[in-house]
């Protein structure tokens, strides 16, 4: 091991560093990454933005940038994160070869085995796209590409509100509901790849009314998203014309008692998701994101009064540290720790 970091440290990879966390360390000497020794750079793929940053071997972030991406389709995505790197690199003024990994974060599911992703709807094109095998191709790397809500969940534990919990449960609300699953202090990514995928298990069941149409049993009864709970909305204001989510917390937050009602009823949902997988793997913490979720002023008593109610043992539960960065912290941690290993491998085979 005196050897292997020697060499470590005669390549640059790796400095000398106190750990006063310790207390006493009779003697030891602690080593870690050299954040300039390498880059990785990460990516968050939205409908109407492409997010990215560019991290060194810590995982803290060096330059950030966005770029409009609305209207484009996965390969279009594609070349544009191409163009990104490029700028970020230059942004940061180091050289585009010491980028050694990149991380993608995407809206949907990606198959473990090839990289495929599936259940993307928001981005045209996506739906079975070989995301793995076009991002790397196109930034000449090795990519990493993963669901975007794991992602968060990720840069959550990394340096968000999940790092002081063991087990916890990452639930973004906004146009979709998704969830990410930290069990053991390790991304819990299913058989497929598709844990956390609450939408798919909430589905309602349909009566046929005999004369060839279907009926929602119970309609929009569960779903927390911004659609569902607007639709609720609809029904106790409809003096609003305009109804957006934000407005709807805007009227509650000024004390409107049928704006207060929709976000009672919205809590309830999110409780309804939380509780599923508060039983199944007893999660010590809920972290709620998303736009919806992160009003935690208004949700956060409400969703912990329903969990108590329901569950003997339930978790606390707060609001995502990280906001709208947490998919791309997320990126640039995993990248680190990808490119510290590549690294290795290249370096001792």
């Amino acid at each position: 091991m005196s050897a292997v970091l020697e060499d470590l440290l005669q390549i640059g990879l790796v400095v000398e560093t106190a750990d006063a966390s310790r207390g006493f360390t009779y003697g030891a000497v602690f080593f870690k990454p050299r954040p300039e020794a390498a880059y990785a750079v990460a990516f968050d793929v939205g409908a109407r933005h492409l997010r990215g940053a560019l991290a060194g071997l810590d995982g803290a972030e060096v330059v950030r940038r966005d770029a409009d991406v609305d209207g484009l389709d996965a390969p279009g995505m594609v070349a544009a994160s191409v163009r990104l790197a490029r700028e970020l690199a230059g942004a940061a003024g180091v050289a585009e070869t010491s980028v050694r990994h990149a991380v993608v974060g995407v809206p949907g599911v990606v198959d473990r085995r090839d990289g495929r992703v599936w259940q993307a709807a928001n981005v045209t094109g996506m739906e079975g796209f070989a995301a793995q095998e076009q991002f790397s191709a196109a930034l000449g790397m090795p990519v990493t590409v993963e669901n975007d809500i794991n992602l968060a969940a990720h840069g959550e534990y990394a340096r968000g509100s999940g790092g002081d919990a063991d087990s916890f449960l990452f639930l973004s609300i906004g146009t979709g509901v998704g969830a990410g699953l930290v069990l053991g202090g390790n991304l819990h990514r299913g058989f497929k790849g598709a844990a956390g995928e609450l939408d798919d298990a909430f589905e309602p069941e349909y009566t046929d009314l005999g004369d060839g149409t279907l009926e929602a049993s119970v309609p929009n009864a569960i779903d927390p998203c911004a659609e569902a709970i607007l639709q609720y909305a609809a029904r106790k204001l409809p003096a609003e014309t305009d109804l957006t989510p934000e407005r709807v917390f805007e009227l509650a937050r000024a004390g409107d008692p049928s704006a207060l009602d929709v976000v009672r009823e919205e809590a309830r949902r999110i409780a309804n998701y939380a509780a599923v997988a508060s039983a199944v793997v007893d999660v010590e913490l809920v972290v709620l994101g998303g736009g919806i979720g992160l009003n935690g002023d208004l949700l956060l008593a409400p969703v912990a009064d329903h969990l108590a109610a329901r569950l003997p043992y339930p978790p606390r539960v707060e609001t995502s540290a990280l906001g709208s960065g947490a998919v791309l912290a997320g990126a640039a941690s995993l990248g680190a720790s990808l490119t510290v290993e590549q690294l290795i491998r290249e370096y001792f085979g």
